[in-house]
């Protein structure tokens, strides 16, 4: 493979190439900040009035003795449950934004040359590679987590008090309410990232990028429940399971059926062990960069 030798560049300091990275990427720092607000905006009427609305009508629903003359605020109901679905389908986006942006910013730098530029006039190839993973993870994680923060309140506004409330274990709603979305976040920026000096092609490294994404998140959903252990219910105790619980497998031994199942204390282990899996998994893509990176310039100095 014939390797990129950069010549020696001038040191332009750190800040300089932040600020420089900041400006060629100013469009999509927009994006993504409008798609924060606007979400969080939602979130928050989610967390207040909806939550009130639906709440109330459900309330209303409940308390209905005579169906001939039962009044109660379907809309109330049906709003709510469009509007969060609508949000977590949001708040879930971050992970495929980031792997699609990274894929498609690698690759447009070095199909273009601009990468080549940079390490000749600018930068360090190490360097060029350090800033442009730090300051969009320092920005895909604080946003991600600002919108998995108020996600969580608003799903915590509605549960027990909206009959049709999401229950923890859901795919969607587990993910968007917690820190496994903020690792998935950062293992798609850098599976971008990798994907982009793989390829060196726009496209392809944007749609390698989302691939490897997505395949990360199926195989952190299977294997999931498997890194806390579960606990059993047989006989009559497998029928008397709170509705809390996410049953995981059942069947039937000496026909006796059992469950083994995760109660809902169990979600904290779940979320952090999931979370410390794909942040091991983030850290192999982020090696795999540097490493694509001195197979592509040759050895460099940082």
């Amino acid at each position: 493979m014939t390797t990129i030798a950069p010549t020696a560049p001038t040191a332009p300091g750190r800040p300089r190439l932040t600020r420089w990275l900041l400006r060629l990427h100013r469009p999509a720092l927009s994006v993504w900040a409008a798609l924060v607000l606007v979400t969080a905006a939602v979130l928050l009427l989610l967390y207040g009035p909806l939550a009130d609305a639906a709440a109330e009508a459900w309330r209303q629903y409940n308390s209905c003795t005579d169906w001939r003359n039962c009044s109660y605020d379907q809309n109330a109901i049906l709003r709510y449950k469009d509007w969060y679905t609508y949000a977590t389908l949001a708040v879930a986006a971050p992970p495929l934004l980031a792997a699609g942006w990274a894929g498609g910013a690698f690759g447009k730098e070095l199909e273009s040359g601009t990468a080549r530029l940079a390490w000749t006039q600018s930068s360090t190839p190490v360097r060029w590679l350090a800033v442009r993973l730090a300051v969009p993870a320092a920005a895909v994680a604080a946003g991600t987590a600002l919108l998995v923060w108020l996600h969580h309140l608003a799903w915590a506004a509605g549960n027990s008090r909206i009959d049709t409330a999401k229950q923890w274990y859901d795919v969607w709603t587990f993910h968007t309410n917690g820190p496994t979305l903020v690792a998935l976040a950062l293992c798609g920026l850098a599976a971008g990232a990798l994907a982009g000096l793989l390829s060196r092609r726009t496209l392809p490294a944007l749609g390698l990028g989302l691939l490897l994404t997505g395949a990360v998140w199926v195989a952190a959903q299977l294997l999931m429940p498997l890194l806390w252990p579960t606990r059993t219910s047989t006989g009559k105790a497998f029928f008397a399971l709170p509705n809390s619980s996410w049953t995981v497998r059942t069947g039937k031994h000496a026909e006796v059926p059992y469950g083994d199942y995760h109660p809902a204390s169990h979600y904290w282990p779940l979320q952090l062990t999931t979370t410390a899996l794909l942040l091991a998994v983030t850290a192999l893509l982020t090696l795999g960069c540097f490493l694509a990176l001195r197979r592509l310039t040759g050895k460099t100095t940082a």
